[in-house]
């Protein structure tokens, strides 16, 4: 089992910035992927971005490149999401992930954390 905890959602202006953590604790893989996701209200959870075990490999949903970037940081088991040049539309609880496969799909996450929200006003 693995266990996600994330945090450094709040509000924020149009125009700002915003780092989300997620620490993970419990079985550990070396070949695990870690993933973002965000559902808005009244939508799907959608996929953000995702990073493998070494942090060579990234990817990202069209609507946030060049504006968030995924990081982490495996002495501490902790994965990032650095987000920039907010928008009113990323408003969402974020959610992140784990991919045991250690790939860096928008599908095929095994576990999850329980959210936090970003609200971005305009």
């Amino acid at each position: 089992q693995v266990q996600l905890v994330e945090s450094g959602g709040g509000l924020v202006q149009a125009g700002g910035s915003l780092r989300l953590s997620c620490a993970a604790s419990g079985r550990i893989s070396s070949s695990y992927a870690m993933g973002w996701f965000r559902q808005a209200p009244g939508k799907e959870r959608v996929f953000v971005a995702a990073i493998s075990w070494s942090g060579g490999r990234t990817n990202y949903a069209d609507s946030v490149k060049g504006r968030f970037t995924i990081s982490r940081d495996n002495a501490k088991n902790t994965v990032y999401l650095q987000m920039n040049s907010l928008k009113p539309e990323d408003t969402a609880v974020y959610y992140c992930a784990v991919n045991t496969a250690g790939m860096v799909w928008a599908q095929g996450y095994d576990y999850w954390g329980q959210g936090t929200q970003v609200t971005v006003s305009s």
